[in-house]
């Protein structure tokens, strides 16, 4: 296998629909990554096989999406010193909430970068791992500016479509 920037885990093969979302970023930004499933309770001796590999091959950020008691992410984080950057999923009748808590309450000293609970977060830790990765990295740097620049003009081209269908949208007002 080729070497790789980022390493996703996820904690079940029903995850996956979510880390998607992030794949579709790091593919529109041609960033290299690789994917397994494992878990922090079940397959710990997995997961520490895992980072090892990952570290091996290059990585230099962790996507980690679990949910409920989501304690992959910081499994992760105690066992590396690169950036960590978790995506609680919806997986119990708390739709979420239990994992986004387990995530954000790491102890001192083990960082984890929380993202939303789902699809938006999934595509924000995408683009979380391209700002990381750029920051060594002029070209990818001026991709990222263009992403914004192409979000920004969406949404100002969204508030132009909808004030030509009713006077009281405004569209442009510079």
């Amino acid at each position: 296998m080729k070497n790789f920037d980022v390493s996703i885990l996820i904690g079940s093969d029903s995850d996956f629909p979510i880390i998607e979302e992030t794949i579709g970023i790091l593919d529109k930004f041609g960033i290299s990554y690789a994917i397994t499933v494992t878990s922090a309770h079940r397959t710990p001796e997995r997961t520490e096989k895992w980072i090892k590999f990952s570290e091996a091959k290059g990585c230099k950020v962790f996507i980690v999406g679990a949910g409920a008691a989501a304690h992959l992410a910081g499994v992760v984080a105690a066992k590396t010193t690169l950036p960590v950057i978790a995506i609680p999923i919806s997986a119990t009748s708390l739709n979420g909430v239990d994992a986004l808590y387990s995530t954000v309450q790491m102890p001192g000293g083990i960082p984890v970068a929380c993202m939303a609970i789902g699809k938006a977060g999934a595509r924000n830790a995408g683009i979380f791992a391209v700002q990381i990765l750029s920051l060594n990295n002029p070209e990818l740097k001026l991709k990222l500016n263009n992403f914004k620049n192409e979000m920004k003009k969406s949404v100002e081209d969204k508030a132009k479509r909808l004030s030509m269908k009713n006077p009281n949208i405004i569209g442009d007002f510079d």
